[in-house]
């Protein structure tokens, strides 16, 4: 199938059918003084406040909403983010679920996973060893597997964040996102269609899409640095691929040091905790290695917050 069947019409559809099992998050106005920058306004969309803590909620009712859900539930392989969206998603609609995640999977990822009933299951080191242990599952028992970017429905739903972006910031004309198999960015760039531009934000660990671009096609890359339970497939998806040609500018890279920096700045500056996957759009423009231009109108998201960073008591 192809990715230009992830359409605008599609993703509005697809929005109304999720609508009533996601949350609408907020956008911030703030000014990159808040956070011990020079002066520019900036809009933070929050979408770490989504269900499960990140984006990952809207592929994943998509997924279990439009897909039919044999006996055997649903499997997923995830860095962290994905898998808690697609347990909580089973969770909400009586599926049974089977997450399998790899070893550098954070502590607060995996017991969000546990605390929606799912079984947890750890494969391997990497992500791509996550999902070979969920695909041989799958040929096994016969559930459903949702992927966590290289799917249709997958996009579409997470499509649904750039028509939210859009009417909370009719004049918005800059969005940065950050990238690890490329999903959200896919559906937002298929929503947007280059009406607004549309700035990749990769860890310099995992620069996937980086990479993909020089080569002109999805080519394995390296997967570490302090973001790789949320950026680091070995590859980005090679149906987002061909949106992100024509609709996303070329990836900046960020260094783990600047994407802890805008931990640390979100946290300081707005008393928001953002995991390192979310924080690093943020910074891309925190560090000065993406500036606008003046007559830009910036709009940051922010899309994970499954961090342990902040503990009470």
């Amino acid at each position: 199938m192809s990715a230009d069947l992830v359409t605008p019409e599609r993703i509005a559809e697809t929005e109304k059918l999720i609508r009533p099992h996601i949350r609408r998050t907020p956008v911030m106005h703030a000014d990159m003084r808040d956070f011990g920058g020079s002066a520019l306004p900036v809009d933070l969309k929050l979408e770490l406040l989504q269900h499960s803590g990140s984006f990952k909620a809207r592929g994943a009712f998509t997924n279990l909403l439009t897909r039919e859900v044999p006996e055997a539930g649903v499997v997923a392989a995830s860095g962290g983010n994905h898998g808690a969206a697609v347990a909580y998603a089973a969770m909400r609609l009586g599926v049974p679920a089977k997450i399998f995640v790899p070893s550098v999977t954070s502590p607060a990822k995996a017991e969000r996973i546990r605390s929606y009933d799912a079984d947890l299951v750890i494969g391997g080191d990497r992500y791509a060893d996550a999902l070979a242990a969920s695909e041989a599952y799958v040929a096994t028992s016969g559930a459903l597997a949702v992927h966590a970017y290289d799917q249709m429905e997958t996009l579409a739903g997470q499509g649904t964040l750039g028509k939210e972006i859009e009417e909370d910031l009719p004049e918005m004309t800059t969005l940065l996102v950050a990238v690890g198999g490329g999903g959200l960015i896919g559906g937002i760039a298929a929503w947007f269609r280059g009406r607004v531009k549309v700035v990749a934000v990769e860890s310099d660990g995992a620069p996937t899409l980086y990479e993909a671009f020089k080569a002109g096609k999805p080519v394995d890359a390296p997967a570490g640095g302090i973001a790789a339970d949320s950026l680091a497939p070995r590859q980005v998806g090679r149906l987002m691929f061909p949106l992100a040609q024509r609709y996303v500018e070329p990836p900046v890279l960020v260094t783990d040091d600047e994407i802890l920096a805008a931990q640390k700045a979100l946290w300081n500056g707005a008393r928001i905790v953002a995991e390192p996957g979310g924080a690093a759009a943020f910074a891309a423009l925190l560090s000065g290695k993406y500036v606008p231009a003046p007559t830009e109108r910036v709009c940051v998201l922010v899309c994970g917050g499954n961090t342990t960073a902040v503990k009470f008591g």
